[in-house]
């Protein structure tokens, strides 16, 4: 639609000309249920009248409001009816002539959504139950009320909404339900993205908060959770319930500024395209969070984080937000920090940073290293740039540099800027200067400068030590090189800590590495000697970035990469070993580190690995390494010795515990031959037995899905599975399974359920999408990627943003590794200059992702070529 994508300074121009009073809006969703006949291909609508009260500084001037709706039945103008086929253009609504104080009422049919964005309609196979929701982030609540869609037009909203019989309907505010309509309370003003409606037949579960102040005061906070009927056996809300209290106690110690919102609901809901999204007052989750099966302690630390992250929103994005999305940062780096700030500090999760470094930092490094890298604050001039900068640099890079941060200023100079920032500006809206110049205030640091370097510059630096040694075998000096890509050559502070480490019976015995000298220094420049390790003994293992303190890849000397190879098992400390896993990853993909030998240190070291949350993403670390990075030629080897060893780590594990659990996942995702095959079909059947293993209903999809990969169960099999699980969660197993089968026919089917239909939900082509692209089935799926080119361009234009990221992302032909498959993108980017930038954006990023790959294999054919 023409105007849909609103652009920065477009946005620039309205707040500097409206401000918004408030919203009444008042929604009709009873719709939701029945059956409304034949609609002929048209989109199941509700009413939705919007009245906004809002005042424009240049009477006279013109600006618009934003809609998404099939139709507008009525417009009106500080009391003049104005003509909806003149003023609304399908995603704007022109207002012209406008006076001092006005009053706009829209009276429109907005459209039911499949895709996860507006108001999601979802139907439960299970019981036939509708349940809804909405999600707005960046900017689709224009999809089901009138507004001005932009974070820094904040208002106060007053909902009402009239449903079906024998639903309960929750917004932001608290909710009142008399003659059939339910009346929420108004919300402080807030932005229009955060707004919320859940409605439905849910079940609902309900708990306080309560909390006496050192002046006396007492806060009751009313709390809430809730799921889907078909999902509350498995409800644990008690553990939510715990977990949301701890992090109420915690923000309230350290950021002496009550809950803002009143009450606190969480709705874990349906077909969810986000992990979260922190409603104020009303937080959504994926339900996926509500775990069907037996899960490792990782799943509930990863819920945990989450919940956190959400909750720190409430003031770091809900009570003060960034002006515009280019300071997202603002919001999302900080929750993202803050979830595993108050996450190990006030839960049962205390070996958080393992995971922070293994896990989140991970993704950031990764993104760091794309093309498309972006500094902290980004330039984003549109609604489109917007939607794809909530990545890994926003995230988990944004998270690691404010953790940089707390050991630069210090953690409660931190804490005390965070403080003053919520009370000068409650309710309101602010820039990266307005933090900085808090900061500064409590550090009494240099901010600019700091700035400069972490938040206003891309890429990650690469820290390697470089030691010498004296005749007698002790340090003589010790140095940290620092380097940077050409790409990005910035050279930043650095606030690390330097470990050495090495075994207590000697050099080379068989004892524990152990750190037994630790320098806190600053890095800065190309090198930085570290003084204070001069005379140290002799290192075994040197640890740059011990601790986690910054973020950078870290490098190995000569010897400590030895040592590694040799005993990274032995490195006894989990967060040092985590930090050494994920050096090796980045060397891997970095094609300095041949991925077969990634491959063989997962085999002799993952299963002495003791934090669960670090053995699965080796795991997932391994599959990679197998897919993208190993010479084709050693794949099949390489996944026999992956499978080998994944079975007999499950058969040696634990009876019943979370690492027989997760090997046996692990081993379901490499089993390719057939006697891994039979192993599971086994399993299922009752007649393979690994003792204390539960297959319940999560871990037999799990071991269907490498059955229909390799044609062993059939669509009859799998049929037979769901008619077990008639669920939404089988549903989804199912077709996924059903695409991941060996024939041209089914990927010709499930690829014109995604490409050429919009029938399917946006769960459902999640799941055909990943069961299309199997790493086994590279000839089967060889024909379309020249029809990949073909047709994105068109699916970006005629689906919505989210399919479009999902389709364009999930079906570029990444299998099919070659120069030729490069040069074709290259092709299509050199071809299509004039292509939404979004999209460039996208395929610029999966040519990155099979350049690196291909630069792997060449580094492991070589090894292995070496190697003889």
């Amino acid at each position: 639609m023409p105007g849909e994508n609103l652009s920065r300074d477009e946005a620039q121009e309205r707040a500097a000309l409206l401000s918004v009073d408030g919203y009444d809006v008042s929604l009709d969703l009873r719709t939701a249920v029945g059956d409304t006949g034949d609609l002929g291909g048209e989109p199941r609508t509700f009413r939705s009248v919007t009245t906004i009260r809002f005042r424009c500084a240049d009477p006279g001037a013109t600006s618009f409001a934003d809609l998404i709706a099939p139709s507008v039945t009525a417009v009106s103008l500080n009391g003049k009816d104005l003509d909806p086929s003149e003023v609304f253009d399908g995603s704007r609504i022109v207002l012209d002539d406008l006076a001092a104080d006005n009053e706009l009422v829209v009276d429109a049919q907005c459209a039911y959504s499949r895709t996860g964005e507006g108001m999601h309609r979802f139907v439960d196979p299970e019981d036939g139950e509708v349940y809804l929701y909405t999600q707005y982030e960046p900017a689709d609540s224009r999809r089901v009320f009138a507004n001005f869609e932009q974070p820094d037009l904040k208002a106060p909203f007053r909902f009402e909404v009239r449903a079906p019989e024998g639903w309960v309907v929750w917004s932001n505010g608290v909710g009142e339900h008399t003659d059939g309509v339910w009346r929420f309370a108004e919300t402080k003003p807030i932005s229009t993205y955060i707004t919320a409606v859940v409605a439905g037949p849910y079940h609902y579960v309900t708990d306080t908060y309560e909390r006496t102040f050192e002046d006396g005061t007492r806060l009751e906070i009313p709390l809430g959770a809730m799921c889907r009927k078909g999902l509350a056996p498995y409800f644990d809300s008690d553990d939510v319930f715990l977990v949301t209290k701890q992090g109420l106690d915690f923000f309230h110690d350290h950021f002496d500024y009550p809950y803002p919102f009143g009450k606190y609901d969480q709705a874990f809901v349906p077909e969810y395209n986000l992990g979260a999204m922190e409603n104020p007052g009303l937080v959504t989750f994926r339900e996926e969070f509500i775990f069907r099966g037996r899960v490792t302690r990782a799943s509930y630390e990863r819920r945990a984080n989450v919940i956190l992250h959400e909750m720190a929103h409430m003031w770091f994005g809900d009570l003060v937000t960034m002006v515009w999305w280019d300071d997202l940062w603002l919001k999302e780096s900080f929750a993202d920090f803050m979830g595993s700030f108050s996450m190990v500090e006030a839960t049962r999760f205390t070996n958080g940073w393992i995971t922070f470094a293994n896990n989140r930092k991970s993704w950031a490094y990764r993104a760091d290293q794309l093309p498309s890298t972006h500094p902290v604050t980004a330039d984003i001039r549109d609604l489109e740039d917007a939607k794809l900068n909530f990545d890994g640099i926003t995230y988990a890079k944004g998270a690691s540099v404010l953790k940089q941060l707390v050991a630069y200023v210090g953690r409660e100079a931190f804490l005390e800027g965070a403080r003053r920032y919520f009370k000068r500006n409650a309710y309101g809206n602010t820039r990266l200067g307005d933090l900085l110049s808090v900061l500064e205030e409590t550090s009494g640091r240099d901010m600019a400068s700091w700035s400069r370097a972490w938040l206003q510059t891309a890429g990650v630096n690469s820290l390697t030590p470089q030691v010498l040694l004296d005749p007698a075998g002790r340090i003589d000096e010790l140095a940290v090189v620092q380097e940077a890509a050409e790409s990005h050559p910035e050279l930043r502070p650095h606030r690390v800590a330097i470990g050495l480490y090495r075994r207590a019976n000697g050099e080379g015995g068989a004892g524990a590495l152990e750190r037994y000298a630790r320098a806190e220094v600053d890095v800065d420049g190309p090198r930085t000697v570290v003084g204070e390790l001069a005379g140290a003994e002799a290192p075994e293992l040197v640890l740059v970035n011990d601790d986690d303190l910054t973020y950078c890849k870290i490098r190995f000397d000569a010897e400590s990469l030895d040592t590694l190879r040799a005993g990274l098992g032995d490195v006894s400390d989990p967060l040092a070993r985590a930090l050494c896993w994920s050096a090796l990853w980045n060397l891997t993909r970095d094609a300095l580190l041949p991925a077969r030998d990634f491959v063989d240190l997962v085999l002799r070291f993952a299963g002495r690995e003791s934090d669960i949350g670090v053995l699965q993403m080796l795991h997932a670390w391994a599959n990679s390494a197998l897919t993208h990075y190993v010479a084709p030629e050693w794949r099949e080897t390489g996944g026999r010795l992956l499978a080998e060893g994944a079975l007999r780590e499950l058969r040696a594990a634990e009876a019943g515990s979370q690492h027989q659990l997760t090997w046996a996942r692990f081993f379901a995702s490499v089993a390719s031959g057939e006697g891994d095959l039979a192993v599971l079909r086994g399993l299922l059947a009752g007649t393979e037995k690994v003792d204390g293993l539960e297959v319940d209903q999560e871990l037999r999809w799990a071991f269907l899905e490498p059955l229909a990969t390799y044609g062993v169960a059939d669509e009859g099999v799998l049929a037979a599975e769901l008619a077990r699980d008639d669920t939404a969660s089988g549903k989804r197993h199912q077709v996924r399974c059903l695409a991941a089968r060996p024939s041209a026919a089914v990927k010709a089917q499930a690829w014109a359920s995604v490409v050429e239909s919009d029938a399917l939900s946006n769960a459902l082509v999640e799941a055909t999408i990943t069961g299309f692209s199997r790493p086994s089935q590279r000839e089967l799926v060889a024909p379309y990627a020249a029809k990949y080119f073909e047709v994105i361009e068109r699916v970006w234009a005629e689906r919505s943003i989210q399919i479009g990221m999902d389709v364009v992302r999930g079906l570029f032909p990444s299998l099919q590794d070659s120069q030729g498959t490069l040069d074709a993108t290259d092709t299509w980017l050199a071809s299509h200059e004039g292509a939404a930038p979004a999209l460039r954006r996208l395929v610029l990023e999966a040519r990155d992702d099979l350049a690196r790959g291909l630069r792997g294999q060449a580094c492991d054919a070589a090894a292995g070529a070496a190697a003889g």
